[in-house]
Order: structure tokens, then sequence, then C-alpha cells
């Protein structure tokens, strides 16, 4: 939205200047720039990102050296103290090494990873690698910015409102008519609704823009102004009730002054998206803390988190101060940053996970470790149980797995040769290693049936 500067006040590079001209200072250059400063906070946090250990990996550590032990035990007890040959001894120790080789227990957690990573790729949902999949079912809060993630990013005419008798498709008519001349955003947007509708526009002559207040001119014989409330209030009376409503919504309000005499209100506002309902619903049903950040005012900020279901709002943040925010909610969990523009970045590069929709800038998308192709913000809550799909694999897997190992091992040892005579040959454990590497491989395809 549209923010007006006076003498003194502070420009960000990237700003656009849609009416007159004005001269400037360049206060910060080189490595004092705000675009600087990003590139360093998203290398810091960057930097900072601790690995996550494997699950598997920490198995293996304990697991392989008791293997290990076990073999050397069965062949010392075999040869030492029951008497059996060197050759005999030697066969009980490589079957249990060889049917308790960890191939199964390697296999379970990249084979996951990638059928994960392939289905979510099909949906759209682009996962960078398996440490975002691991790590987003375990999620405490989401963290979404607003403008361009939660909203459309734009604005757009939310409400017509007749303050006399005029129909409210003429008061749209008579404001895009005389608003078509301007170059304000929030001109276009009233202009883009009487295209939506299909309303015809008339030419307005005598036109002239009152830079910071609005606009005027004829239509016909009557003298049309249109702009701010202030300002509307110094030509004409009107009630400011129901204008002071609107503005508790956190919408802009335009107001149509027709010969003096005020005939209706257009309400303007950038508009939560539809998808942003829906997935923020999902993640408090799975008591995922649901968070909008801002640089907006908090009663603007409210307004549109109410519109959302949002229950936590943080306000009136600078772009470097939200990766700070993320890092105050980390203390308390997991957390993903859901963000489209170069100002979210350092927060998405400092939170546990950082997604990025597909639409916004390739600084966010380049530095998040999601990245949401369908621009839907929906597909959060898609990427999250895609996460806990795999990890439920991941630990069937080694279940199975390490069922099998405890299973085969006794048997490798020699446990029933004395009551059965019968010794497992390092061939066939050989055989019974791959078939639970195989196992596991088909119980990780099954993935591809789920619907998450």
């Amino acid at each position: 939205m549209p923010v007006e500067k006076k003498k003194g006040d502070s420009v960000i590079g990237a700003t656009i200047n849609k009416h007159g001209s004005f001269k400037f200072k360049a206060t910060k250059v080189g490595a004092n720039t705000t675009l600087s400063q990003i590139v360093k906070l998203i290398e810091d946090a960057q930097g900072k990102k601790a690995p996550i250990q494997r699950f598997a990996d920490r198995i293996s550590a304990y697991f392989v050296p008791i293997v290990i032990g076990i073999a050397i035990l069965a062949f010392s007890i075999w040869y030492f103290a029951i008497d059996q040959s060197f050759e005999f001894s030697l066969i009980i120790a490589v079957s249990v090494l060889v049917i308790a080789c960890p191939c199964a227990l390697g296999l379970a957690t990249p084979t996951a990873i990638m059928v994960g990573t392939g289905k979510g790729a099909e949906k759209g949902i682009l996962i960078k690698g398996g440490d975002a999949l691991e790590t987003a079912h375990q999620l405490y809060a989401v963290v979404f910015d607003k403008t361009g993630t939660l909203t459309q990013g734009k604005p757009q005419v939310t409400d017509i409102i007749s303050m006399a008798k005029m129909p409210e498709n003429d008061i749209l008519k008579i404001v895009a008519s005389i608003e078509k001349n301007s170059e304000h955003p929030l001109a276009q947007s009233i202009v883009q609704k009487a295209k939506e509708k299909k309303i015809k526009l008339e030419n307005v002559i005598k036109f002239k823009a009152i830079p910071g207040h609005g606009v005027e001119g004829f239509f016909g014989k009557k003298k049309i102004v249109v702009g701010k409330p202030e300002f509307i209030k110094k030509i004409g009376q009107f009630n400011d009730i129901q204008i002071k409503k609107l503005e508790e919504e956190g919408k802009t309000v335009v107001v149509l002054l027709i010969n003096k005499k005020v005939e209706g209100i257009l309400a303007i506002a950038d508009v939560p998206r539809e998808d942003s309902i829906t997935a923020v619903k999902e993640l408090q049903k799975n008591n995922i803390l649901v968070y909008m950040i801002t640089g907006d005012n908090k009663r603007t900020a409210n307004a549109i988190a109410k519109q959302i279901g949002v229950n936590h709002v943080i306000a009136e943040v600078l772009p470097e101060d939200k990766a700070n925010e993320v890092k105050k909610l980390q203390k308390k969990g997991k957390v993903a940053m859901v963000g489209d523009g170069i100002n979210d970045a350092p927060a998405l590069a400092q939170a546990d996970i950082g997604i990025a929709i597909g639409s916004g800038t390739d600084v966010a998308m380049e530095t998040g470790n999601i990245v949401l192709m369908n621009n839907s913000t929906l597909d959060v809550v898609h990427a999250i149980n895609l996460s806990r799909i795999t990890i439920s694999k991941i630990k069937q897997n080694m279940f199975w797995a390490l069922f099998y190992n405890s299973l085969g091992i006794p048997i490798a040892a020699g446990l029933l040769y004395p009551f059965t005579g019968w010794l497992l040959s390092p061939i066939i454990a050989g055989g019974a290693m791959a078939l639970s590497s195989v196992s596991v491989v088909l119980n990780t395809l099954l993935m591809k049936r789920k619907k998450f």
C-alpha cells in the first residue's frame, strides 16, 4: 500500500514514486545498504544452522560395534568353550557379520526421503534436502509473512457504500472514470474493479491531482472530488462513523464528493488469500501455533489476522528484525518461516525450515529449504503431512530392519545347532541379508499410494 513521504523521511531502494518528483540523498552505500545487510544476515543464519543427526546414524553407532562384539563372542564360545574346530567357529562368526550387515538400516532413511521428495515434487512442493523433510513434522510454530503470502499482495476494492441514494455501480463508475487519469496504485485498483464489473467509463474534464489528498474534475456539469476522508471534511460535511469502522478493519477509505455533497465511499484493502484461511485452520487443527509477521501497524495487522483466523500477530517489525523474532520463537521449539520477499530472506534462513512461495523473489527461493511452486499456502500443510508420512515410513523400515537382525543374529550364532544340528551358512545369511534390503525398499515404495 502507498506510504506518504515528507521532507526528512527515509526512502528505501526499489521504492516506486508514483507522482511528481523529489530530491533524495544516498546516506547508505555499499556494505551499509539494506540489501547488503540482508545478505549478511542470511549468511550468518545459514552458518549457525546445525545439521540434523539422522536417526539411522545414531542406531548404527551402537549397532555395528555390538554386532562385531557378538561375532567375536560367538567365535570364542564355540572355539574355546565348546571346543569346536576353528573352521566351524569362523563360519559362525562370518554368518553373524553377514546376516547383521546393516544394509537395510542404511537404506531405511535415504529411500524414504527419496520417495518423499519425489512425491512432493509431483505436487509442486520442492524440498531441497532431507533435513527439511525430517524436521517438518516436529514444528512448534509456523510464522507467515503477511503481504503476498497470507494476502494477495495488491490493493483491491472491498466495499462500495452509498451515503445517499446513488446506486453502488454508479458510484464506482464516477470514481473509476476520474481515477483512470491517476497513476496512484489505489486509483488503479478502483479502475480494475470497474473493469471486472464491465462498467463503461466516461471522460472527465479539467482533471487535477491534489498530491497526498486526492483528485478532482468535472463529470458533465458536476464537480467531482475523490479523496481521503480528512481532505473531504474540509470541503463537505458527513458522518464518519462508517468510515471509522472500515478503517478499524485495516482498510483505506476513499470518499466521493459531488457538488460538495458526499454520495459514497469506497474501501480498499490487501485482501486475504482464500487458501490462507484454510491453511491456518488446518495447521491449528494439528496443534501448530500460527504467527503472522508484518511491518504494518498493529491495527491493520490485527484486522487482517482476524479475517484469516490467526491468533498470534507480530506487527511493526523492520525487515532486519524478522529473523530475531523467529529466533525468539525457536527457544520454544522448531519453527518454520513462510515468505516471498527479499525482506523475508533472513528469517527464512534463521528458521529451522524456510518455506518460500514460488511467485516470490529469487533471494527468497534460494534461501528457503522448501519452495511452493503452486504459490498456495495450503501446500505448507501438505509439506508437513508429507513429512509425517515419510518419518512414519522411516520408523517402519527401522523396526523391520532391527527386528530382522534381532531374529537372525541368534540363529547365525548357532543357537539352534545343539537342538537341531542346523547351522546357518554364510551364503544363506548373505541371501537373507539381501532380502531384508529388498523388503525395506518395497515397503518404502508403498508411500507412493499415500495421499497427503
